[in-house]
């Protein structure tokens, strides 16, 4: 016999409520101010014994933190839905490589890696409270919500820090990278929960390099005309070039005219090149390489071309998983000037690592 479909106050799927990208935080008053979490996003609905923790892009995530089902049914009020984010805490700060593991089709090696390096849930926002959908008040008042909906929270389930002073936000900007995370958000004290809608504001870390051009790929839409990314590469200390990332945003146009620009490029570029045995590494199952296929590309054609080592581009990022762009980084311009070796690692600012309980107790609301 199937089992009853648990009857929640806001039924899931919900679309979560998105921020939009800006360059600096909001003037003015009438934000709350909180870290902006580098994770998975997830939605708990949570009645009775019954919960539900739904992803970002409206699918289950329950069976890939089967250790967070406890801890969430512990903590939080018996009649709810919170919007937050899954993390992962590490000495060094907030993992993301290791979280993205938890992805895996086998729920034995789940259940392994669920007490190798369990997950916590950081909650900031709250949909329904005691049964009652709260959507439409405020920001404001649905924080007042949340830290009573988890007065007492433990680890691993905890309540993002927040602040109305646009200075000690600002300050969080700098000092909380160091922890792992991605930024600051503003949200209107105002405005209400607005599924789908960008109603809130992100200031992310920005900074910028200088990388070798050492491949590209074609664009799906056309094959040997259309430049679809640059594969980006940064030396470290002992001469080596690392595949740190890529940039891809480019109008059509200037697709055509890279594909154009880079063609002399090409020619007999595999004969020295730095990373010819990724090559040959084609179709052998390697992940992590130029050209290969993991779990997270989806099928999708990651084939790349080489590029003789001659060519140093300027590019936006945001901040470092490990020695790679977190995010695909955004063409500034050519650096005719500048030699290939020159770009190195050592030219990115390194930001000092801050400790995950002080971003946990950074405080809960300032006073208005």
């Amino acid at each position: 016999m199937d089992q009853p479909t648990p009857q929640f106050a806001i039924s899931p799927p919900v679309e979560p409520m998105l921020a939009r990208l800006a360059d600096a935080l909001p003037e003015g008053g009438g934000f709350l101010y909180e870290p902006k979490w580098d994770g998975f996003r997830a939605i708990v609905f949570r009645r009775g014994s019954d919960l539900f923790i739904q992803s970002r892009d409206l699918r289950p995530l329950d069976r890939y933190f089967p250790e967070l089902r406890e801890a969430l049914l512990a903590n939080l009020p018996p009649d709810c839905v919170l919007d937050g984010e899954i993390v992962i805490p590490s000495p060094h700060g907030l993992d993301f490589d290791a979280l993205q593991l938890r992805l895996h089709p086998a729920a034995s090696r789940v259940a392994k890696l669920a007490k190798e390096i369990p997950a916590s849930f950081v909650a900031f926002d709250l949909l329904s409270f005691e049964g009652r959908d709260v959507r439409t008040l405020s920001q404001a008042d649905r924080r007042v919500l949340l830290e009573r909906a988890l007065t007492g929270a433990a680890s691993p389930v905890h309540v993002t820090p927040m602040t109305r002073d646009r200075d000690e936000a600002a300050d969080w900007l700098a000092r909380f990278e160091g922890a792992g995370l991605d930024g600051v958000i503003a949200k209107p004290e105002d405005g209400t929960y607005e599924p789908g809608k960008r109603a809130m504001i992100k200031v992310k870390h920005a900074r910028t390099a200088d990388c070798v051009v050492a491949g590209f790929r074609w664009h799906k839409n056309g094959r040997g005309s259309l430049i679809g990314s640059l594969l980006l590469g940064l030396y470290d200390d002992r001469g080596n070039l690392h595949h740190v990332g890529v940039t891809s945003a480019f109008s059509m146009a200037t697709r055509r005219e890279l594909a154009h620009e880079l063609e002399p490029l090409r020619d007999r570029a595999l004969e020295n090149h730095p990373w010819r045995e990724w090559a040959s590494a084609m179709g052998d199952g390697t992940t992590r390489l130029p050209g290969g296929q993991s779990r997270w590309s989806a099928g999708k054609d990651l084939s790349w071309e080489a590029l003789r080592v001659e060519r140093v581009c300027e590019v936006k990022y945001d901040h470092m998983q490990g020695d790679r762009f977190r995010h695909a980084a955004i063409f500034l311009r050519w650096r005719l000037d500048k030699p290939p070796r020159d770009c190195r690692y050592d030219q990115l600012e390194v930001t000092t690592p801050f400790e995950l309980d002080k971003v946990f107790g950074a405080g809960r609301s300032t006073p208005a």
